[in-house]
């Protein structure tokens, strides 16, 4: 952290440590704090002025198969419908094979690290341990033979910011765009209560509390104190490596990467407050940078060919410019090209602050509600909205030619609008702004809609009326919109009989613009299992090591479902953590930890 704000987090001699790690997300926070339970002094450095990376800005869904917190509760895999074989049966034989070391890691550790960060067996954790809970509703993507409809996916649970002290300022608050009117919202049962509030007396006394809540704490604070979703687990990340005393730095912009004679990488130059410091590291360096979504060249040499030319707008946090790839390519690294994406991808809208700085808003669940189609420049429907957000745009891009701009509008009418609201437009507030900013168009007729959108009226009528000969009867012959059970579940489930499908009839109708984006990258520095950099000739560069976006991604960019980043961000930052702390046994001459 840098010297003019309060401090809570020691600020030893930083001038020799054990470990330093590059980066503040939960990848690089796992790290810091497995080395340092595991007997390692750690340095964390951030450039940002702030902590938590993207994690603080996502979701914050962890995908861990077979948790203690599933077992404890009778949800754990059984050996005929296994997570193993879920991927394998989504991301094919051939890619699941050449990926399967990082897999099984993935899938043996993930239950571990969630034992190991709850504190259980980790007396040194059990002060200021992470607090996880278990989604039992939440389904795999695709439906297959060992998909499941929920057990599978992990969150923190919230957490009262009260408890980081001074360090709340440090930590990164979430996207305002993704809160109503900056009180978070998490994801589940509380956003169905904000959607239906009056559906039963138990949501309209939910949101009663979250709103009191939240005011009372803004006149106090000047912000909400409940942290949610992958603030949460940004903030208990923060709290675990404040109780541990880990020195954090912000605003500390590493430069390059110092290594002996030998070639083993011994420590970091980095600037801050216009200085340069450097720190030697002992037993290695950590890159967790958060990759590369903001840098647009690198990524449109990874795009295909037929998307290359695009500059696709990023929902992740702007200084994810590709830092520790850089960094990782000068001691010799190599970026392993993805099998399949190299970006994790998601449909996005723009829109303006008030401050003319635009915001990137990610859309995850406004598309599978009832009522909503998304349509190409010539006025038709041309995939299954609910999809999910990754196979959604992985379609979209595979569509036009290169020379040819990506056009979609998603179009409703007003009931869809003031009951779920649409991209950054909240429901049951009248959408003033997003009228005059032109961040939604509308229209009287669909014709007048159309005009406004310069898309065709005859075929945007044509299809939209062919999409309500459906609806009434709950179907969509087109794309079998609703026709699996993670479409369901992100539907309306009093919407019957498909919750994803209802007919768009009442005027005004709305129409949001949508742009493919990304929400992170998948392209990353090759490592073998514990994480430790490769060559070209994969070798390992003595010394460094990477986790989170800055690894190249443990299933070659295949994402069969949600919270595959999140959670090998902390199994695989959790092993590096381990990793490093296993040179320094080696050299003590001790057993493994």
């Amino acid at each position: 952290m840098s010297e003019s704000k309060p401090q809570a987090i020691d600020k030893a001699d930083i001038n020799a440590v054990d470990l330093v790690v590059v980066g503040s997300g939960a990848a690089g926070l796992a790290a810091a704090i497995t080395a340092k339970v595991l007997g390692l002094t750690v340095l964390v450095l951030e450039k940002e002025a702030v902590v938590g990376g993207t994690t603080a800005w996502s979701g914050g869904w962890m995908w861990i198969p077979n948790s203690p917190l599933a077992q404890a509760q009778n949800k754990g895999e059984p050996p005929e419908s296994s997570a193993r074989d879920y991927l394998r049966e989504t991301m094919g034989e051939q890619a699941f094979a050449q990926h399967q070391e990082k897999i099984d890691i993935y899938l043996d550790e993930g239950p571990r690290m969630v034992a190991f960060f709850s504190g259980t067996g980790t007396p040194s954790l059990k002060s200021f341990p992470l607090a996880f809970e278990l989604d039992a509703e939440t389904p795999d993507f695709e439906t297959t033979p060992s998909a499941r409809t929920g057990g599978r996916m992990l969150r923190a649970q919230a957490l009262d910011g009260r408890l980081l002290g001074v360090n709340l300022a440090l930590l990164r608050a979430p996207l305002r765009e993704l809160t109503v009117f900056g009180l978070p919202i998490e994801a589940g049962r509380e956003l169905r209560a904000l959607q239906h509030p009056l559906r039963s007396v138990g949501a309209f006394v939910l949101v009663l509390r979250r709103f009191a809540g939240f005011l009372w704490d803004s006149l106090r604070f000047g912000r909400s104190m409940r942290l949610v979703n992958g603030n949460a687990l940004a903030a208990q990340l923060l709290r675990s490596a404040q109780g541990l005393r880990i020195p954090i730095l912000t605003e500390a912009n590493v430069r390059e990467l110092t290594s002996d004679a030998g070639g083993v990488v011994r420590g970091v130059r980095f600037e801050q407050a216009g200085g340069v410091r450097h720190v030697h590291a002992r037993y290695g360096v950590v890159l967790a940078c958060g990759g590369f979504a903001h840098d647009a060249t690198r990524l449109a040499g990874l795009l295909p060919k037929n998307a290359a030319t695009r500059v696709l707008p990023s929902a992740a946090p702007a200084g994810n410019v590709g830092d520790g790839l850089r960094l990782g390519e000068a001691q010799g690294g190599q970026v392993a090209r993805p099998s399949a994406a190299p970006a994790l991808w998601a449909p996005v809208s723009l829109l303006r602050r008030p401050d003319g700085s635009q915001a990137v808003f990610p859309h995850f669940i406004d598309r599978a509600k009832p009522g909503l189609i998304a349509v190409d420049q010539h006025g038709q429907r041309f995939c299954n909205e609910a999809r999910a957000y990754h196979p959604f745009v992985a379609r979209w891009l595979a569509q036009p030619p290169a020379d040819r701009d990506l056009i979609a509008w998603l179009i409703c009418d007003r009931c869809f609008l003031f009951r779920y609201g649409l991209g950054a437009v909240k429901p049951w507030v009248p959408p003033l702004w997003a009228l005059w900013s032109g961040y939604l168009r509308w229209g009287f007729s669909l014709a007048s809609l159309a005009a406004s959108c310069g898309l065709d009226e005859a075929a945007l009528q044509g299809t939209v009326k062919a999409y309500n000969k459906d609806a009434q009867q709950g179907l969509d012959t087109l794309f079998g919109r609703g026709n699996t059970a993670y479409e369901r579940a992100q539907g309306d489930d009093l919407q019957q009989p498909n919750p994803c499908v209802a007919p768009i009839l009442r005027p005004p109708f709305f129409a949001l613009r949508l742009h493919p984006g990304t929400l992170g990258t998948f392209a990353g520095l090759d490592t073998d299992g514990d994480g430790r950099v490769l060559t070209a000739a994969r070798a390992c560069v003595d010394g460094l090591f990477a986790c989170g976006n800055d690894m190249a991604a443990p299933m070659g960019g295949s994402y069969p479902t949600s919270g595959l980043t999140l959670g090998a961000a902390m199994v695989f930052g959790h092993r590096v953590g381990r990793a490093a702390a296993q040179r320094k046994f080696q050299s003590d001459g001790q057993a493994s930890p």
